[in-house]
């Protein structure tokens, strides 16, 4: 009778034992959906990183949903904390206070959304699980950088615009914006133009009583200008522009799929170093020759990419920081073989005619000078960060606040009509948001250096094989594009770019999450 009883007590357990691991299969399977979807946003803002925007926050917002899903299936958000936490947090709360007692208040604090891309480390932090992911995501920013830089030479080689030849004395845009022979129109309105009759067209397309907003070359450098604002008599003449040209300019500096050249060169240069450092890890581990050869030469396109933008100081940066990725990858393995030092010669030589490459990009494109920081962009823009510099002494604290300058550039004694920024991240920082913001964004810099560092040296010594030698390079490359985006903050507010700020974001977060999975494996052993 117990015997008949027991019986019956199994039977009645069973039913639900089933439903229950029927459940957890249904949250694994909700839960590994949830996290597909999470990495391939992520994937997503990678590729697009170094070419849209706006691509890359839609890549960006799955993320998010993807990882909110994958929290509520499993309860658990796989926060963790960082190293970055008390420099990362003390800045924003500073930025903050600073944007409260602007100049401006209404001004600055709008603009406190745009200081929250901070977020995106903890999102890659809690997204990715495991080291091939974070390689896999590097591996495809990479390829995406690839894609924009062969778009850009391929568009140097094309042509962009249509070159002034002759202007009418009469045309609007003699007198404003002050369009000249040899100068490039190349968008009008926002929309690229290719001869003088899409220029017509775009100028009949535009609203009456607005102004006509000119994108321009001239002498190798892009301005955005207004113009005439646009009139019915105006649109009804024979050719409104006024303008006479048959050919495009080759003489622009390469910006990939965007017109900002200055992110273009920051995004490609982090991009650069990752290749190099996956290059130099299969190299070095000899773990596979054929993907080295791949990232080698991703590695050479990039910094071609990057020596096209003529950007002097990001040029310069590239150089540094593959030199810093090179000798950290030299200290990996004292006994590596022929053809590891053979490609570390390959490299330097390699960022050596960068720098030529570079060199002759700034010549071809920009005012004689450019290479002596003699032309006249080089002089405005000291004379203005003297101006900052000055102005930091009388607000050293919580700074004159975020765009608060815009209201105020002329009262202020700033030279010229056209607002500059300090062209230099530090300088920036502590004018906008007090000296305290930019020792706490220092801060946050070496505390990412000392991670980065810190688990690259902790890979050296870890078995060759190809899932090790990515995660390896990944940090190689990390440790030398964090060099050359220092080097090129101090004379350049790229920061202040939210492009490169989130790509910036997105490695911090890889290395946090790569350097906490290292110090939980050494925990358990």
């Amino acid at each position: 009778m117990a015997n008949d009883n027991s019986t019956v007590r199994t039977d009645a357990r069973d039913p639900r034992g089933d439903e229950s691991r029927a459940a957890r299969s249904a949250d694994s399977r909700a839960a590994r959906l949830a996290h597909g979807v999470a990495l391939a946003g992520l994937a997503v803002y990678c590729f697009f990183a170094p070419a849209s925007i706006a691509a890359a926050w839609i890549g960006i917002g799955v993320a998010a949903l993807g990882w909110i899903a994958r929290s509520v299936v499993t309860r658990d958000t796989r926060l963790r904390r960082s190293p970055y936490d008390l420099p990362l947090w003390l800045f924003f709360a500073w930025t903050v206070l600073s944007c409260a007692l602007s100049a401006e208040p209404r001004v600055s604090l709008a603009k406190i959304p745009s200081a929250l891309t901070f977020l995106l480390v903890y999102l890659v932090a809690a997204t990715l699980r495991a080291r091939r992911e974070a390689a896999a995501l590097a591996c495809v920013l990479v390829c995406g950088a690839s894609v924009a830089t062969l778009w850009g030479v391929a568009e140097l080689v094309r042509g962009r615009g249509v070159v002034v030849e002759r202007i009418a004395d009469a045309s609007p845009l003699r007198a404003s914006p002050g369009l000249q022979a040899g100068d490039c129109v190349w968008r009008v309105n926002g929309a690229r133009v290719s001869s003088v009759a899409e220029i017509d067209d775009a100028i009949r397309r535009a609203p009456t009583g607005s102004r006509i907003k000119l994108s321009i070359i001239s002498h190798g450098e892009h301005v955005e200008r207004e113009g005439a604002t646009v009139t019915d008599d105006w649109k009804r003449e024979p050719s409104p522009s006024g303008v006479a040209g048959t050919h495009a300019t080759h003489r622009f500096r390469a910006s990939g799929w965007t017109r900002h050249y200055e992110t273009f060169a920051e995004t490609v240069q982090i991009a650069a170093q990752l290749a190099l450092g996956f290059a130099l890890a299969h190299f070095v581990r000899r773990a596979s020759r054929r993907r080295a050869l791949i990232f080698a030469a991703a590695f050479a396109l990039l910094a071609c990419g990057v020596a096209l933008t003529a950007m002097r100081t990001t040029i310069v940066a590239l150089a540094c920081g593959a030199l810093v990725t090179v000798w950290r990858a030299s200290a990996a393995r004292r006994g590596e073989s022929r053809a590891g030092r053979r490609a570390r010669v390959v490299i330097v030589a390699a960022v050596v005619v960068v720098l030529a490459v570079g060199a002759l990009a700034v010549r071809r494109t920009r005012d004689a000078g450019a290479l002596a920081l003699r032309d006249p962009s080089a002089q405005l823009r000291a004379e203005v960060a003297r101006v900052y510099l000055s102005r930091v002494r009388l607000h050293p604290v919580f700074g004159h606040g975020m765009d608060a300058v815009h209201l105020h550039w002329s009262e202020w004694g700033f030279p010229g009509s056209d607002m500059l920024h300090a062209h230099s991240t530090p300088l920036q920082l502590a004018f906008d948001r007090g000296l305290p913001a930019a020792l706490f964004w220092l801060w946050l810099i070496i505390v990412f250096w000392l991670t980065a560092s810190r688990a690259e040296r902790l890979f050296r010594d870890a078995p060759d094989d190809a899932r090790v030698a990515a995660a390896h390079g990944l940090l190689l490359g990390a440790c030398g594009a964090l060099v050359g985006f220092f080097l090129s903050s101090l004379v350049n507010y790229n920061f202040g770019d939210s492009e490169v700020a989130l790509l910036l974001w997105w490695l911090a977060g890889t290395v946090a999450k790569i350097d906490s999975a290292i110090s939980a494996a050494r925990g358990t052993e």
